[in-house]
């Protein structure tokens, strides 16, 4: 079985889990860290930045299925060449913290050149759908990027920096918006959902219950001080995936 097949098998059981070092970390120990980390404790995916000699390094180390994310169509595709199994369209996080805004044209615009770019070639595709966006609007676009044979859509929230909570209150108001909107997303389009933005141990579990496939886990990785703290908070996403493929099979 390929890598990416073997992330297409989790996605259909859903229980994967994709563990993001980030769409702007460059820090290549870091990131070589959450990579060891996410194969020692058996994550299906790890999804990183786009920069050349990154990507290069990452796949050197690792069999484990490897997405690369952008907003750069020029990027994703070089990605590709470079060894990634996936491309990611999004992660638009840290660009909100820069001023910068997508609506559904915008990304409608990007992922067709994206596809143009790839000239035919086959490549397993994810796009994150704007978490500014209404809701309404996140649906017609989900609806359209099917059309155009994303296998992919990745949902997200809004994060505040201004915000006084703290604790699990803090966890569940950051990915209160990412839940509600993988509700709604997953009644509305056939291809696999993955829920991203505030996803931890102790959120992933209602990821699922809301019909998620997959969770895509960052920050409650990346920004933890030690390898062994890394390997059991993604031991711990990994054994919420399997519990949820677990229920799933018992109802088929």
């Amino acid at each position: 079985m390929s890598r990416i097949d073997s992330f297409k098998h989790a996605l259909e059981e859903k229980r994967a889990v994709k563990i993001i070092a980030g769409i702007d970390n460059y820090d290549i120990e870091n990131i070589k860290q959450v990579v060891t980390s996410a194969e020692s404790a058996h994550a299906t995916a790890v999804d990183i930045c786009a920069r050349e000699d990154i990507i290069s390094e990452v796949r050197s180390m690792t069999d484990m299925p490897i997405f690369v994310s952008s907003i750069i169509p020029e990027e994703l595709v070089k990605a590709v060449e470079l060894g990634a199994d996936a491309i990611e369209f999004g992660n638009f996080d840290v660009l909100y913290k820069k001023g910068m805004s997508f609506d559904a044209n915008d990304v409608l615009k990007m992922v067709e050149k994206t596809i143009s770019l790839l000239n035919g070639k086959e490549v397993f595709m994810s796009v994150t759908i704007p978490g500014e966006i209404s809701i309404d609007d996140q649906i017609a676009l989900a609806v359209k990027l099917e059309s155009m044979g994303i296998d992919l859509i990745q949902t997200e929230g809004h994060y505040s920096a201004d915000t006084n909570l703290t604790g699990a209150r803090a966890l569940m108001d950051r990915a209160e918006l990412t839940l509600s909107n993988t509700v709604e997303l997953v009644r509305n389009v056939e291809i696999p959902v993955m829920t991203a933005t505030g996803i931890n141990p102790t959120t992933a579990p209602f990821a699922f219950a809301a019909g998620a496939s997959a969770i895509g886990c960052g920050s409650c990785v990346n920004k933890l001080n030690s390898t062994i703290s890394m390997i059991a908070t993604i031991s711990s996403l990994v054994e919420i995936a399997n519990k949820n493929a677990s229920k799933v099979a018992e109802m088929v």
